[in-house]
């Protein structure tokens, strides 16, 4: 297992020294000043822990206009045997848009040949690609169609874990938010609970990154879907994806051996309409025999 995942380690730094040199400019390719030199001492020395993940984004200029894309990239410790997680964005496209250009990008990395570098065909498929969807995200302002009331469709995941504490776990859960449009919140400790609101496709693919490639203890409870007239925004529970933390309790000697205090979290969902959520996660009432 360990030469294989060293094997992987160095077929990801050579990958990346040839995207430095292709990407050479300040602002191009931004990549943590850590993060090479991390997995270069496990390859010096591969009795500690595995070094983060990498990840790192690229600047894509697209069409005369060089308008700019960025390829956000995280590298599994066994890439290239399994596939990199990829997220294109542009200030420059609409939502939809979006979505639609990742559901490609997704689509032709699928079709490659399993085991095989592609981080340089990622990245020709994006400047290749992603001009009809930033021309078909334009729209002309003296065009612009006058607002319409139209019904709009709110998924929510209610997501539980025996527990949450890896500062790399959390940074890709809030990460995995942010570049979703979710809201909701994140709550650490033990137990582990998540909420994610937004989009169907959105709340979806966030469910399938933050398991990849195997996060043990964990399930789905309870899936919402909310459909109403309106904007989506109206229809979310969270303005914002939080960080939720309350008093802990427990034997602080031991590592990562502390529980939420469930009391303080029932009332929070209570102040968002969420009371009932309790008893699925948990399968117990309140005091008072409410939820």
């Amino acid at each position: 297992m360990a030469a294989a995942v060293r094997e992987c380690l160095e077929l990801q730094l050579l990958e990346v020294e040839m995207l430095l040199a292709m990407f050479p400019k300040e602002g191009e390719m931004s990549l943590d000043e850590d993060a090479v030199p991390g997995v270069q001492r496990y390859l010096r020395n591969s009795d500690g822990a595995l070094p983060p993940q990498l990840q790192f984004s690229i600047a894509i200029d697209v069409g005369e206009a060089k308008v700019k894309v960025e390829l956000q990239v995280v590298l599994p410790h066994k890439y290239p045997h399994v596939a990199p997680q990829l997220f294109a964005r542009s200030d420059a496209l609409h939502r939809q848009q979006q979505l639609q250009l990742n559901t490609g990008l997704t689509s032709h990395i699928s079709s490659l040949d399993p085991g095989e570098l592609c981080l340089f065909e990622a990245v020709q498929w994006v400047k290749d690609n992603s001009l009809p969807y930033l021309e078909s995200s334009r729209v002309p302002s003296e065009r612009a169609p006058e607002e319409v009331r139209v019904k709009a469709a709110l998924h929510r995941l209610w997501i539980y874990s025996h527990h949450i504490y890896r500062q790399e776990l959390r940074r890709k859960i809030f990460d995995s938010a942010k570049k979703l449009d979710l809201t909701g919140f994140c709550l650490t400790g033990k137990p582990g609970v998540i909420c994610v609101e937004g989009l169907q496709e959105n709340c979806e693919e966030f469910w399938r990154v933050i398991r990849y490639p195997n996060w043990k203890h964990i399930s789905c409870k309870h899936v919402e879907s909310i459909e109403a007239e309106g904007s989506l925004d109206e229809l979310r529970l969270f303005h914002a994806f939080e960080d939720l933390q309350f008093q802990a309790h427990g034997d602080y000697g031991l590592r990562n051996d502390y529980h939420m205090d469930l009391g303080q979290f029932l009332e929070f969902l209570k102040q968002h309409q969420s009371g009932h959520i309790f008893q699925i996660l948990f399968g117990v009432k309140d005091k008072q025999g409410t939820v």
